[in-house]
């Protein structure tokens, strides 16, 4: 279940006791102190000393619980902090009944987190006009994911279900100097919990509409003084938002099971070691679109559920959809005095989708892309953290090793039915050392910097051939496939690159009043250059030299200044934030329909990745949590974004002003009211806690063009009933989304002029959802 451990002994709990940078003396544990104030996600209130589920009693006035965050990979105030970031507790989440990472996107500023087009699993996250939609090998996302200080380089199964979490961070603004290069936009940071010192076995399960059927066990144990283990199995499933009207099969569903093994070893005082292993296996069904046009041919009609299909793979595909992950860590903590602590952090995972894409969505076949994509990487990371009375900061070494392949076939109607077998294997390694320091001035000032030297090496492969006919190609499942031509060939080391960047990051932040934080920072972050794994050179503009060059790193510089105020003893908090970012060489990754013929049809499309040129970014953000009475308050946040395209070159030609930034709304707003008071049930004292909840997103556009697809501005109401009781070992709760059952699309496809039937297709949000959860703890 979803809470903040009590207590832990591993050495960066002890060192929480210690005095935190910045802050005043803390007597709890950092553990304990994640009981969210910061502004934007919700109510803070107590852990329980005892265990067990936190109370939903609001904290008395005069001693609100201040939050821990690691955005500096140390340890700090959320306050203190000169960084744009929001948390979300352990508590928060299961008060909320947040399913996953996506849900949070409606509470947090400039940021847009969702499944991408045709995938239930796969991550596309913008934060403040950066980041990444199309997940193909070697594209790489402008916002880092991270799963205890672990980057993940693929989104692939980065939607990820929340369990076994203690608080999750999204951090704004380039985090190029500690966070390292693709982290241009900010980073979202899963911080899983540490097991207990005691037995300890949760029990949750959710039951809601659409046959949601959902379960968490977590247990673990002490062995001895020095050694626990611990465990976590997870099944999440739910029927389809619609049906699949040609297959009977479910469209929008969800059939998900996922586990987690631990063991942390406190093998002295001094030296504490955790060795982590998860799993996922995503065995949905395909999801796949709603058309917008009517079939071009054979006058398929729209459609009046949007959630509803009628697509068919089933002559394309050679295997069903799924998706495997795993990964393997090894964290070693060092104290090696009161002031000095050594990490080391190891990692490899490795993922495998498989993800037939009908564009069409409909029985023919017309345009269909059956996918394969693996992702494998490894990575070492030590680090230093230096907690002195005048001198706080991380100092450290990262290296990865990574490879992203993905093979697909595009089977095409047209004048000459053709499948086309296309592969991008896309090789990285990349090394980096890096420094992040504050220095006190004096009582009230403190200077910070820090930056990071990196080195990014990519090589890739690409191959791309033609065959004849709807049936495939022997890569993907028909030998006997007919071979018309080969029309790509840049294997064996045509394709390599090397880009070395040094990313700083300068920051003075003043406390004014102790209740009142004023920052000033400037950060620089980089996104390595790369290929295009989907490149064909016949049927596109550019040159075999261009596709061997590839393209650009792209750099942002942001300006910051921020204030941090605490009111009335803790009971409001608010947090504001101005910035203004220089976005430079803005990578635009793109499919494109070719006519690889020269007949004057477009008969194939490929990808076309170009370095757009320059843009600025500039908005606010304002977060807020108000204690109003000892059981009323009221949380929320409030964005605006101005990003424009200064120069984007098409064939020469400036075209910046016929261009917009997609999956960036201008305005974005949030409001929460929570509400808790006592409320024994059958003799059995607890309390009762209400939520109720309204967010705005501005319009929202899917590319870097106006068309059909783009989402007009929309509200959504969310509602919460929950009964906790005292002692924190049973949760009850109710929880309606999207109450108004609002359709609003997330991603598409466009591909008008390829095929028969026309290409236009659109995948929406969740609809109204409802579901009843029940979290014990034994």
């Amino acid at each position: 279940m979803m809470r903040v451990s009590k207590k832990s002994d591993s050495p960066v709990h002890q060192s929480a006791r210690r005095r935190l940078p910045g802050s005043r003396l803390l007597g709890r544990s950092a553990a304990a102190l994640l009981v969210l104030t910061g502004a934007g996600a919700g109510v803070g209130v107590h852990a329980q000393e005892g265990g067990g589920i936190s109370s939903a009693v609001a904290a008395p006035e005069g001693n609100i619980e201040k939050v821990v965050v690691t955005a500096r990979r140390r340890q700090e105030t959320l306050q203190d902090v000169p960084v744009s970031v929001t948390a979300f507790t352990a508590d928060q989440l299961s008060k909320q009944g947040i399913p996953d990472v996506v849900a949070l996107t409606t509470t947090l500023p400039n940021t847009t987190l969702k499944a991408s087009r045709a995938t239930n699993s796969t991550l596309t996250a913008f934060i403040r006009g950066v980041g990444q939609a199309d997940p193909l090998a070697g594209f790489e996302s402008g916002v880092g994911i991270y799963l205890d200080d672990i980057y993940l380089a693929r989104p692939q199964g980065a939607v990820a279900d929340i369990y076994d979490v203690e608080r999750i961070e999204v951090l704004r603004g380039p985090q190029g100097t500690l966070y390292g290069r693709n982290t241009i936009g900010g980073a979202v940071k899963y911080v899983t919990r540490k097991l207990a010192p005691q037995t300890d076995i949760r029990l949750k399960g959710t039951l809601g509409n659409y046959k949601e059927r959902d379960g968490v066990l977590t247990a673990s144990t002490p062995v001895n003084e020095q050694l626990r283990i611990g465990g976590t199995v997870a099944r999440f499933k739910h029927d389809g938002y619609g049906r699949n009207l040609f297959t009977g099969a479910p469209n929008y569903d969800k059939d998900l099971t996922a586990g987690r093994l631990s063991a942390e070893w406190q093998a002295t005082p001094d030296l504490w070691v955790r060795v982590a292993g998860d799993i996922t296996q995503d065995d949905s069904h395909p999801k796949n679109g709603h058309r917008l046009i009517v079939g071009r041919t054979g006058g398929a009609p729209i459609l009046s559920n949007v959630y509803d299909t009628q697509a068919d793979l089933a002559r394309a595909l050679g295997h069903e959809q799924e998706v495997r992950q795993h990964g393997v860590s090894a964290t070693v903590e060092w104290t090696v005095n009161p002031e000095l602590t050594f990490k080391s952090i190891t990692a490899q995972r490795q993922d495998k989708s498989y993800a037939p894409i009908d564009f069409d969505s409909l029985p023919v076949v017309d345009f269909e892309v059956p996918a394969l994509y693996t992702n494998r990487q490894f990575s070492q990371e030590f680090n230093l953290t230096y907690t002195g009375p005048k001198i706080q900061g991380t100092a450290g070494v990262y290296y990865i090793d990574a490879n992203a392949y993905n093979k697909f076939d595009t089977i095409l109607a047209g004048a000459v039915p053709t499948s086309t077998f296309t592969s991008g294997d896309v090789d990285t390694r990349a090394w980096a050392v890096y420094a992040d320091g504050s220095y006190n001035l004096t009582d009230v000032l403190q200077l910070s910097l820090g930056g990071r030297y990196t080195v990014d090496k990519r090589e890739a492969d690409v191959y791309r051939q033609i065959y004849l006919g709807l049936n495939g190609t022997p890569e993907m499942g028909n030998p006997g496939a007919i071979l018309f031509r080969t029309d790509t060939d840049l294997r064996n080391g045509q394709l390599q690159r090397e880009d070395k960047k040094f990313t700083p990051r300068i920051a003075l932040n003043w406390k004014a009043t102790p209740d009142q934080n004023v920052y000033a920072s400037y950060a620089k972050g980089f996104k390595g250059g790369g290929f295009d794994p989907r490149l064909n050179v016949v049927g596109t503009r550019i040159t075999l030299a261009q596709a061997r060059a590839g393209y650009s790193p792209e750099t942002i510089g942001t300006y910051e200044l921020g204030l941090k105020s605490s009111f009335n003893g803790g009971l409001v908090t608010t947090n504001t934030a101005l910035f203004y970012s220089d976005y430079k060489d803005v990578q635009i990754p793109g499919s494109v329909a070719i006519d690889t013929n020269g007949d004057g049809r477009d008969d194939s499309f490929a990808g076309l990745t170009t370095n757009a040129g320059k843009a600025t970014i500039k908005g606010v953000e304002f977060e807020a949590v108000a204690h109003l009475t000892r059981n009323f308050s009221l949380s929320g946040m409030v964005s605006y974004i101005d990003a424009k395209y200064d120069e984007y070159i098409v064939a020469g030609v400036n075209v910046a002003n016929q261009r917009v930034f997609q999956n960036t709304p201008r305005n974005a707003a949030n409001l929460r009211a929570t509400y808790d008071v006592a409320l024994p049930l059958g003799g059995v004292d607890g309390s009762l806690t209400l939520i109720g909840a309204a967010s705005y997103r501005g319009a929202t556009n899917q590319f870097e063009t106006v068309s059909i697809l783009d989402q007009a501005s929309y509200k959504l109401y969310d509602a919460s009933v929950i009964w906790t009781r005292k002692d924190g070992k049973i949760r009850a709760g109710l929880h309606g989304k999207n109450l108004s059952d609002k359709h609003y699309k997330t991603a598409g496809y466009l591909f008008p002029t390829l095929g028969n039937e026309g290409t236009l297709t659109a995948f929406y949000g969740a609809p109204r959802t409802v579901q009843a959860t029940v979290e014990y703890r034994f």
